[in-house]
């Protein structure tokens, strides 16, 4: 007998679920396949029926996420705000868990380096010398704490709307922080 394919993806979404929860709270390797399953109503058995191990769970995430925002941004046009266009369109209900995750403190670090990598230089358009020495600094400038700001917003419980968040990200970056000080 087979299964109904949205009663398939239900638990797939289930195993997920549970497990950036747990991802959320402590590390990997502390997480284990039984707790997944007994969290998520199912058995050991039905978890392999998804996936090979944690890490494969693991990649599933990343690569899900990472290939929604490839999609989100080559339907954009290319702008300054690209960065800003992908928390933008990670600012969703149905992300907050993945992201809690996977930026979160027990996320891993290789997860970030692939986001990264999603934001090309071409993308950014910024007003970068190319092909100069200080061409790669600039950009990880940018892009570390475009990633840094959205990790503490996240930790911060989105206590900013969207609107604030990002005119705040996008002001620190035209005028600095010297507007922000005490005189």
């Amino acid at each position: 007998m087979k299964k109904q394919p949205e009663i398939t993806e239900r638990t797939r979404q289930i195993f997920i679920d549970v497990f950036c929860e747990l991802y959320s709270q402590k590390p990997i390797e502390k997480i284990s396949i039984q707790e997944i399953a007994n969290k998520s109503g199912y058995n050991r058995s039905t978890f392999y029926q998804y996936f090979t191990d944690i890490y494969d769970l693991l990649d599933f995430v990343e690569n899900d996420l990472l290939n929604y925002i490839k999609e989100e941004l080559a339907n954009k046009e290319l702008s300054i705000h690209t960065v800003q266009d992908a928390f933008h369109c990670l600012d969703k209900k149905e992300h907050l868990l993945v992201l809690n995750a996977l930026l979160g403190d027990y996320g891993n670090p290789r997860f970030l380096k692939r986001l990264k990598k999603e934001i090309t230089l071409e993308q950014l358009e910024l007003n970068v010398p190319q092909h100069h020495s200080l061409t790669p600094y600039l950009i990880e400038f940018y892009l570390s704490t475009s990633l840094s700001l959205f990790r503490l917003w996240l930790q911060q419980q989105k206590d900013l709307s969207s609107e604030e968040f990002f005119k705040l990200v996008h002001n620190l970056y035209t005028n600095g922080i010297t507007p922000y000080s005490n005189n």
